[in-house]
């Protein structure tokens, strides 16, 4: 493998990584682990019903810290990854899918490589009802 594609394989274990923890976070409704894998500045949005919502990641948090928590509700853990592409090293977009409660989400997660590690700046996403 060449060094390019060392760096690009590498890059791709690390944002996989990185996703498989933002899902232990959303099944668990842990907080920390969710602000290790969010930018502190990052953006959430969805307009599933037709109006646009957005919200900054205390506001987020609130809203992951205040519904059960899938694990705590003996919920089937439902989630994966179903693409992952990059734009350079330091920019990627993952396409992921899980359930909590009765909706199925399925998110477009925008991802930086800033301060030594991948994050996810930008969470836009829609979801049905089970």
């Amino acid at each position: 493998m060449t060094m390019q594609g060392n760096i690009a394989k590498s890059n791709f274990d690390k944002v996989s990584d990185l996703l498989h923890k933002y899902f232990d976070g959303l099944y668990r409704g842990d907080i920390a682990l969710l602000a290790d894998v969010f930018h502190p500045q990052a953006h959430y949005s969805c307009a599933t019903n037709g109006e646009l919502l957005q919200l900054a990641m205390p506001e987020y948090f609130k809203v992951v810290d205040n519904r059960d928590a899938p694990i705590k509700v003996n919920q089937p853990r439902i989630d994966k990854i179903i693409a992952i592409e990059f734009a350079g090293d330091v920019t990627a977009l993952a396409k992921v899918e899980c359930a909590i409660g009765n909706k199925h989400f399925t998110d477009f997660l925008n991802l930086i490589y800033v301060n030594s590690k991948w994050q996810i700046i930008a969470k836009v996403f829609h979801y049905q009802q089970k």
